[in-house]
């Protein structure tokens, strides 16, 4: 199953796909503004074109696992785009995806844009708990 992960965030969204088999992660483009126009026609060519099985959206819930503002934002962004779309769109905890993403980033010298690594951290979470 090949599945599009996205560190939804205020000024930035940070993308990252699986391959088919939803083995591999790797990051794709950060989309700026992805709430904007020009920002949500992005968001939605990318997914037409990567064509993934389903979407998830981090969820940033805090330490202690509460649903705050935020995750209230990324729940109403994942409501929008699963109207959007004819693919599943769902909610996942991403606890701590920043901090491993920087960590990878500092110790792999990546040259991603942090947001993109993060969704990878989401991304590949989410691909070790599915059967």
């Amino acid at each position: 199953m090949k599945v599009l992960a996205i560190d939804h965030g205020e000024a930035r969204a940070g993308l990252a796909v699986s391959d088919p088999s939803g083995t591999i992660s790797r990051p794709l483009p950060v989309i700026q503004r992805v709430t904007s126009r020009p920002g949500w026609q992005r968001l939605l060519e990318t997914i037409a074109a990567e064509a993934p099985d389903r979407v998830i959206v981090g969820d940033p819930r805090t330490l202690r696992g509460e649903r705050g503002t935020q995750s209230r934002s990324a729940r109403g962004f994942a409501d929008r785009l699963a109207a959007a779309v004819e693919i599943p769109v769902e909610l996942h905890d991403e606890r701590l995806t920043t901090v491993e993403a920087t960590r990878r980033k500092r110790e792999g010298g990546s040259g991603e844009r942090i947001d993109s690594l993060a969704a990878c951290v989401l991304l590949d979470a989410y691909l070790a708990r599915v059967p």
